[in-house]
């Protein structure tokens, strides 16, 4: 035990100097090997190729290449576009701007209605203004008509009664008298309820009035019995119940006759609501 444990120790140990034998010829068979590769590698080289020849009849075809494909050019990015701004947010309205809204709103239209029934009541005026002249000519000339009439009938009712009185024994001054005392003659009693009915039939009344409402008319009248004039001489009180009388007489335009057959130039007519 003791010399084998000294054995492994001397190995473990370096050696003493003088002993590089082993390793001298190692390094001398490695050079040698070495020397013998170089020589047979230097020779294979140094051996003469041998020559082979060969005759083309045709140029071998040549496949070309396929072209290729353009490359596309990139495709440009696409412009960025900034969003819209946001439309601004309206700002609601208070309970105050919306009354002051609709009372200018119907401010608005109370004055348009106001201006429409003001030209309604305008157009009416003029129409009421231009019928009653229309009427005012028309009596005129049917005035004038009616009194030259009236003349020719008055000569011709006076030459009747002169030969009429000549005939029965009278003067020739008392036929003149007579016919002057015919035409003066007061209208008959029921000669004024008649007119009074004729014009009632025209007159429109819608309103209220009283029941002891009175209206009297002063009516001048051509021969014809054409109306030339009327005016009121007494007003009921009642604005309506008057204007609606005179109304109907505009409408009634011409009187009837009395028994005798004469239309007093002047009467004075009465009017009353329930009549």
């Amino acid at each position: 035990m003791s010399a084998a444990a000294a054995r492994v120790h001397d190995v473990l140990l370096p050696q003493p100097p003088g002993g590089v034998g082993a390793g001298a010829a190692l390094a001398v068979l490695v050079h040698v090997g070495l020397v013998a590769a170089l020589t047979v590698s230097v020779d294979w080289r140094a051996s003469t190729p041998e020559v082979v020849s060969a005759e083309l009849w045709a140029a071998v075809p040549q496949v070309a290449a396929p072209a290729a494909e353009p490359v596309p050019p990139p495709t440009p990015p696409a412009p960025v576009v900034a969003p819209p701004p946001p439309p601004p947010v309206a700002a609601q309205p208070t309970e105050a701007d919306i009354a002051i809204e609709r009372a200018e709103r119907k401010k608005a239209e109370d004055e348009r209605k106001r201006a429409e029934a003001e030209a309604e009541r305008k157009r009416e005026r003029d129409r009421e203004l231009a019928e009653a002249e229309r009427k005012k000519r028309e009596r005129a000339e049917a005035a004038a008509r009616e009194r030259a009439e009236e003349e020719r009938a008055t000569l011709q009712r006076e030459e009747n009664l002169r030969r009429m009185m000549a005939q029965a024994g009278g003067g020739t001054g008392a036929p003149g008298s007579t016919g002057t005392a015919a035409r003066d003659a007061a209208p008959s009693a029921t000669y004024a309820g008649r007119i009074v009915a004729a014009v009632r039939k025209n007159i429109v009344f819608t309103g209220a009035a009283a029941t002891e409402a009175t209206t009297e008319v002063e009516v001048r009248t051509a021969p014809a019995g054409t109306i030339l004039s009327a005016r009121i001489v007494k007003a009921s009180g009642h604005k309506d119940w008057d204007e609606a009388v005179m109304r109907g007489l505009d409408k009634t335009a011409k009187l009837p006759p009395d028994t005798d057959g004469r239309v007093p130039s002047t009467l004075l007519l009465v009017f009353r609501p329930k009549e």
